[in-house]
């Protein structure tokens, strides 16, 4: 998945989000039975999303997610959904995270990717002009 075309009726969208997020103070609390938990929750939420993880990869303090989304989800909304659900159930089912004052920052980076490069769209786009 990844590279699918998504087919709508008025469009047709290739819209790949790779986000990196930290928990608060970068604590490496991403570790054994929280993350596992984790992973549970993000998938169901991802799911919930209409979005497809193209790749996932939980570090001890910080997240790399590649999603692939629908045009109709911006990503800070993606990024606010994905940390709010996550929080909350891995707060309340592990307590010591309660210890932060939050589970996450408030930051994210987020970068877009499709089938080709951005150096690949520049030269299309340029070549229009010489037919």
């Amino acid at each position: 998945m990844g590279q699918n075309y998504r087919h709508a009726n008025t469009s047709v969208t290739l819209i790949n989000y790779h986000f990196v997020w930290i928990p608060r103070r970068r604590k490496p609390v991403l570790v054994g039975e929280v993350a596992q938990r984790f992973e549970e929750l993000l998938r169901a939420k991802v799911e919930e999303l209409d979005c497809q993880i193209i790749a996932l990869e939980v570090m001890p303090d910080h997240v790399h997610l590649f999603l692939n989304c629908p045009p109709t989800v911006a990503p800070s909304d993606i990024m606010h959904r994905l940390k709010g659900a996550t929080a909350y159930k891995l707060r309340d089912e592990f307590p010591h995270l309660k210890k932060l004052p939050s589970m996450w920052t408030r930051s994210f980076f987020c970068s877009t990717a499709g089938n080709v490069s951005s150096e690949t769209v520049k030269r299309y786009i340029e070549n229009q002009k010489t037919r």
